[in-house]
């Protein structure tokens, strides 16, 4: 062999170990990173709020049993690994890591574990749905807990995972506050100071013990190179789109799509989080005009999906009209119902509906907020095409932290404005809820959820999710918009964190 090519034989394997020693060079830790949200959250207590605000703050505090990886797969997190299962699918044994800390110092045991499910079945929206399947809690053990089911039901796992309504689990004496005083978790940043409509400020837990393997999605490890995370509430859209583009945050959420184009030229750099989710309208099923079903399915004939979208999202990049609760590619795509959805709306049926229902020109009450903007323009072209089906609106704006307490009470509202990531277990869907405020209970959704949730065949889930889909859109608790894509921007020191839909800061590192 030459001396040349012995040279540059070697001269390209110590560029290659170069290489590979910086791809495998762990980020330097430390920094802090302003996060820029949509406001001051209701509460920090995750159990008691669904608002995803709430979660995507909380979830660097607090942890589930399981959660989500990067395809949306359960996995263990609390947990040391998946449950065993009975053969008749009502016995839940789910074995408990041994290393887990409180921020307080006080080692996870299965008391504290159980005290947590229990507070979470009686306060917890989701955990008083799961509750009507449930038997009984115990621990058998000091490092087990089971869960027996009166019925197989399937999405168990899947309410346990998820970040709001959420069965976070802490210290056995702090689940007998109600409201939470204390905000002591297991998770990698433990709660320093809250200072209402100014920050949220977490610092790194010292003592955390993150889970095992590569990080995936929501799940694996978790690792603490900031630290801190600054929680900013940013209520008017105009000043996060402005703090930005001059840089003023590290991250910044819900920003409006038509500042996209300002965003790409500003210090921050956008980001694109695709299929997010879906804006609807929720309806007062329980008190007030949309207690009717017949006035609710007058709203479903009036309203136009193409223009709400349209005026919500501007460039159809961002959304398309879409009457199914999933988007196409998903399992659970059906059009099941969705004949009940008309892009531009139909008027004269409308009219027809109204004065089968002996409408009396009630008001009809809808809460919105300008924090996320896309809410605020849906509610403003819903009033108009309400008003010209016949329609008196009250559009009633408010701060979010308002409207989510506000909707908790019948009285005050007729419908409001939301959204949803998708989410991987249509269960998860507030409307399944009785309790959720809408508070959809019937025969027909009951018989319908009752067959989807036991069913243990995956293939027969998917056939049961239409006829889901169907009730939805003849008890019509709520009207479903479309489908977006969602906008938040990102520093470009800012790295390690991937597009999701509550953007979490572990595994996060600032560049110089």
């Amino acid at each position: 062999m030459s001396r040349i090519l012995r040279f540059s034989l070697a001269a390209t394997l110590a560029l290659s170990c170069v290489s590979m020693s910086v791809a495998q060079a762990e980020p330097e830790r430390g920094g802090v990173i302003n996060v820029a949200m949509i406001g001051e959250p209701p509460t920090l207590d995750p159990m008691v709020s669904t608002a995803d605000m709430v979660g995507t703050i909380t979830q660097h505090i607090f942890e589930t049993l399981y959660t989500f990886d990067s395809k949306w797969q359960l996995v263990p997190l609390l947990a040391s690994a998946m449950p065993t299962l009975s053969a008749d699918g009502k016995t839940y044994v789910i074995p408990l890591r041994q290393d887990v800390t409180f921020q307080n110092g006080q080692p996870m045991t299965a008391k504290d574990v159980l005290a947590s499910l229990q507070r979470w079945e009686k306060v917890a929206s989701r955990g008083r749905q799961t509750a009507e399947k449930i038997v009984e809690i115990s621990s058998p053990d000091e490092h087990s807990i089971k869960i027996v089911l009166n019925q197989p039901y399937v999405p168990l796992l899947s309410l346990l995972s998820l970040n709001n309504s959420a069965a976070i689990i802490m210290p056995e004496a702090q689940t007998k506050q109600t409201p939470l005083t204390e905000f002591v978790g297991t998770g990698p940043y433990q709660l320093k100071s809250h200072q209402p409509d100014r920050f949220i400020q977490l610092t790194r837990f010292a003592g955390y013990k993150s889970p095992e393997g590569d990080a995936n999605g929501y799940g694996g490890a978790r690792k603490q190179y900031l630290d801190e995370i600054r929680f900013v509430p940013v209520p008017d859209p105009n000043t996060r789109v402005e703090g930005a583009a001059s840089g003023q945050f590290d991250y910044v959420d819900s920003l409006p799509v038509e500042s996209y184009e300002k965003i790409k030229s500003g210090k921050d750099k956008p980001v694109i989080i695709k299929s997010f989710g879906w804006p609807t309208l929720v309806m007062n099923t329980r008190q007030g005009i949309a207690s009717n079903p017949l006035i609710r399915k007058a709203i479903q004939a009036a309203l136009a999906p193409q223009d709400m979208m349209t005026a919500a999202f501007g460039s159809p990049e961002f959304f398309t009209v879409d009457g199914a609760m999933y988007p196409k590619g998903s399992i659970w795509y059906t059009e099941a119902g969705t004949n009940a959805y008309k892009p531009m709306g139909d008027t004269a049926k409308a009219q027809q509906l109204l004065k089968q229902a002996n409408y009396q020109g009630q008001p009809i009450r809808i809460l919105t907020s300008r924090q996320y903007e896309f809410h605020y323009k849906i509610a403003q072209v819903a009033e108009a095409y309400l008003e010209a089906a016949g329609f008196k609106v009250t559009l009633d704006v408010q701060e979010r932290a308002s409207l989510t307490k506000n909707r908790t009470d019948p009285k005050l509202w007729d419908m409001y404005v939301s959204h949803s990531p998708f989410l991987p277990e249509p269960t998860l869907i507030g409307v399944m809820s009785d309790t959720l405020p809408g508070w959809w209970v019937s025969d027909k959704k009951h018989a319908a959820v009752q067959a989807f949730n036991s069913e243990t065949d995956p293939q027969k889930r998917i056939a049961l999710w239409a006829n889901v889909q169907k009730a939805i859109y003849e008890d019509v608790p709520l009207y479903k918009i479309g489908n977006f894509n969602a906008l938040a921007a990102q520093s470009p020191k800012l790295q390690g964190v991937e597009p999701s839909p509550w953007p979490y800061f572990w595994n996060a590192y600032l560049t110089k």
